[in-house]
């Protein structure tokens, strides 16, 4: 029996609903101190009803304007920049849940981490950006970071009582997404909605798109690096379509160790949750009579080029992790808005990266500079595009 005090940062995303979904089934081991959400404040308003935290937190005033006069009695309502920082900090909190989508859970996540907060990292950008600055001051800090990812924690499962000296590689499994049976022919011609249909998992749009593209996996090989202090070129990606083994790990005696599971994301966040004991999640039973393969091939570089360029970012280092990351999330929100083509989004990447003068990230606004340089360099190569089409 424990009872953990936690704030989640990102509640009304699908990390957070799962989070929630976790905490409603075991209301005598958990309890909802802070919850910080962008602009979806009726879903928002309900998840406070229900669990009474008292801290809440919104995108902008103009959200918390929408509040304003409807939360119960006692809690605080806060907004911007600051208020995700103070649901972060929350005092009572004892582990912080960050599924803040992209660069934006940085900051946040870096607050909870230097109030000493133990962290469910959701937020694979936080690390991928910025993993030298968060392994040291977790370090600092006594914090753990536990992580939720499901191929990240299936390899943190994996290397239980397992001595790092060990390892001879990292594994990680990815689905292929929508597009794995597509020729790259025909990738010019995909469309939003077809690249927002994964086969077996249920995620927000930007992570679904990442997917598509296997960007997810490349940023997973940027995290994995730092979370288990093994370089990434002792990091191998293979694509296993059905998505039941979520990641592997291989020993220097030719042993290989794995944690397999029904794709449902409750199950690493309960881990996380619960770490070091497990607890019941509603996840379906793994039937293996009803899994007549497992498949696993090695992905293909010409169709996936962001994932070939995240496994060149790890080699460069210094500043190129937060340039790959802005870049992608700023071609990623052009396509959703249907403002560029889904292989533009991958051409986008590339010219930031080319374009770059790197340096080394030894401070956050290190990390910030490089992560703004690319969002403004990759917006304007995708806006000087748009306008040489309208004058074809």
């Amino acid at each position: 029996m424990f009872n953990k005090k936690i704030s989640i940062l990102g509640s009304t995303g699908s990390i957070g609903v799962s989070t929630l979904d976790i905490i409603r089934r075991h209301p005598d081991r958990f309890e909802v101190v802070a919850l910080a959400a962008g602009s979806n404040t009726r879903m928002l308003l309900n998840q406070v009803k229900e669990f009474n935290p008292k801290i809440v937190s919104v995108l902008s005033k103009k959200e918390a304007d929408e509040l304003q006069g409807t939360l119960p009695r006692g809690v605080k309502l806060l907004f911007g920049p600051e208020g995700i920082q103070e649901a972060a900090c929350c005092s009572a909190a004892d582990i912080v849940v960050s599924a803040v989508v992209g660069a934006a859970g940085l900051v946040p996540t870096l607050k909870a981490i230097e109030a000493g907060k133990n962290i469910a990292l959701a937020n694979k950008e936080s690390m991928v950006i910025a993993g030298k600055i968060m392994s040291e001051k977790a370090r600092q800090h006594n914090v753990q970071i536990l992580p939720v990812d499901s191929e990240h924690s299936a390899i943190f499962q994996s290397l239980k009582g397992e001595s790092l000296e060990d390892v001879h590689h990292l594994v990680l499994t990815a689905s292929g997404g929508p597009f794995l049976n597509t020729p790259l022919s025909d990738f010019n011609s995909i469309t939003r909605a077809q690249a927002l249909k994964h086969p077996n998992w249920t995620m927000g749009p930007k992570i679904t798109i990442d997917s598509a593209t296997m960007m997810n996996k490349g940023l997973e090989v940027l995290e994995a690096s730092w979370l288990f202090h093994i370089p990434a070129d002792r990091i191998r990606v293979v694509i296993h379509p059905q998505s039941v083994i979520h990641s592997m790990v291989e020993f220097i005696d030719g042993s290989v160790i794995c944690q397999m599971g029904e794709p449902d994301m409750r199950a690493p966040i309960a881990y996380a949750l619960s770490y070091p004991r497990r607890i019941a999640t509603g996840v379906k039973r793994l039937c293996f009579s009803e899994r007549d393969k497992l498949t696993f091939f090695a992905p293909d570089p010409e169709k996936f080029k962001c994932l070939a360029m995240a496994f060149k970012t790890a080699e460069q280092g210094k500043s190129y992790a937060p340039v790959l990351n802005a870049a992608n999330e700023v071609a990623v929100e052009h396509f959703l808005s249907n403002r560029i083509s889904f292989v533009d989004i991958s051409a986008v990447i590339e010219a930031c990266l080319e374009a770059h003068d790197p340096f080394e990230l030894d401070t956050l606004e290190a990390v910030l500079y490089a992560d703004q340089w690319a969002r403004v360099y990759a917006r304007e190569l995708i806006s000087r595009s748009l306008l040489k089409k309208r004058s074809a």
